[in-house]
């Protein structure tokens, strides 16, 4: 298909139950935050998206930061260790890119969240995006590995619905890859922030120690 998520999101519109997921070997037109490509191949990635319904009036914030605590538990469980987390989507395996998570709301009550990980690094990766990519590199079966992501998406976004990010939160602060770390953060329609990560408020914003106090970023890109 085009895209899982984009897949899902129609599907959604017309319907589609919660636990919804779809899958595919290759995506002609994935893409990542900001409207980045997400650089696939068959075999070499597992790319897929799952539709979660919400009651009315639960709080969605921080959603995308609890689906990266939930990837991590399943690459740990199968052996993968060594996985850290960068606000707000991106799981890191040696202080690259691994898995990255893209979250696109169908409606306030329905949330499709889309997940790539890179299995291997696909031959045709641009340079420039290879230097900055990790791969799992682990012999597993991607039916399998499959599994265990989703056994641990519903763990956690049960966990969730009840009580927000906040039931994750110490889980996502002690795999946070760049604590206490220098960082400057590109905001969209507003000048880049530096100033030192200084952790994750309840509801996944992330806190920045500037110069001028502490800040709560909502929507940004982080880098080192």
């Amino acid at each position: 298909c085009g895209s899982t998520n984009a897949e899902l999101l129609t599907r959604a519109t017309s319907g589609a139950p919660s636990g919804t997921v779809v899958v595919a070997e290759r995506q002609t037109a994935g893409r990542g935050r900001m409207g980045r490509e997400w650089i696939a191949a068959p075999g070499d990635s597992l790319t897929f998206s799952l539709l979660r319904r919400f009651a009315e009036g639960n709080e969605l914030s921080g959603l995308s930061l609890a689906a990266g605590v939930a990837v991590a538990r399943a690459l740990e469980k199968l052996g993968a260790g060594g996985t850290a987390l960068k606000w707000p989507n991106d799981v890191l395996k040696d202080g690259r890119k691994l898995a990255g998570i893209l979250i696109e709301l169908q409606s306030n009550t329905a949330a499709v969240i889309g997940i790539g990980l890179n299995l291997r690094l696909p031959a045709a990766m641009p340079n420039e995006v290879r230097a900055t990519a990790a791969a799992l590199d682990v012999e597993v079966d991607p039916n399998l590995l499959l599994a265990a992501l989703l056994t641990e998406l519903l763990t956690v976004l049960d966990a969730f619905a009840v009580a927000g990010f906040a039931t994750v939160r110490d889980e996502w602060l002690a795999r946070h890859a760049w604590a206490g770390r220098p960082v400057r953060v590109l905001m969209p329609h507003a000048a880049p922030l530096d100033g030192i990560c200084a952790g994750i408020a309840d509801d996944g914003a992330l806190l920045l120690e500037t110069a001028a106090g502490v800040r709560r970023i909502l929507s940004g890109d982080v880098s080192l």
